[in-house]
């Protein structure tokens, strides 16, 4: 099987990425970069993906999809929305980080995290760095939310992170950022990215 054969496949199968599931309609303005970095945090720790999904999924519904909404929930508000979507253990530190997190965008940022962008000035491991000082976002949290944002924010790309290589390499592709690249346009590396590492949760 050739290298764009399986790539078609990929995208065909798994190519949907997490902020499409979790219902985001990224694109550059403030809510759903806002949304995106909540998705992250909730990714942050050991959890199931489809889990985290269905978090992100219920804070957005109770009205927690910006970082005034999310600051002007009450902790216990945050709690009941991760316990609906069964997300369990890690509930109360995360409602905490999510409140704080949201304060920290509404401060620093005016609620908008494109301000983050502008202070990395173009540098990705800036804003890499940047996204780091929210509260439970690593490296892990801050490579996802690269992987998913490279789409709307070019200096991101090529964002493949060392869980998309792993699978590319399992796979046969190619498994450097710049080589992965190559195989898709512009507009579909985010889902190639996401693809990449379903397959890797999955094996």
């Amino acid at each position: 099987m050739s290298g764009a054969t399986k790539v078609k496949r990929l995208l065909d199968e798994h190519g949907q990425t997490y902020a499409e599931e979790a219902g985001i309609r990224l694109k550059d303005t403030p809510m759903p970069l806002y949304q995106l970095l909540t998705l992250c945090v909730l990714f942050s720790v050991r959890i199931k993906a489809d889990i985290a999904v269905a978090a992100a999924r219920e804070l957005f519904h109770a009205g927690m999809s910006t970082p005034r909404g999310m600051a002007d929930a009450t902790w216990q508000d945050r709690v009941d929305a991760l316990g609906r979507a069964h997300y369990r253990r890690y509930d109360e530190s995360t409602a905490t980080a999510l409140g704080e997190g949201a304060r920290l965008v509404l401060d620093r940022y005016h609620g908008d995290l494109r301000r983050l962008r502008d202070e990395a000035g173009g540098d990705p491991e800036k804003l890499r760095g940047l996204l780091r000082e929210f509260p439970r976002i690593g490296p892990v949290g801050a490579d996802i939310f690269s992987r998913e944002a490279q789409g709307v924010w070019p200096e991101l790309r090529p964002a493949f992170d060392k869980r998309a290589r792993g699978a590319a390499e399992g796979l046969g592709l190619p498994h450097s950022p710049e080589k992965l690249a190559a195989l898709v346009g512009d507009d579909d590396l985010p889902r190639l990215a996401a693809a990449l590492v379903r397959v890797e949760l999955t094996t």
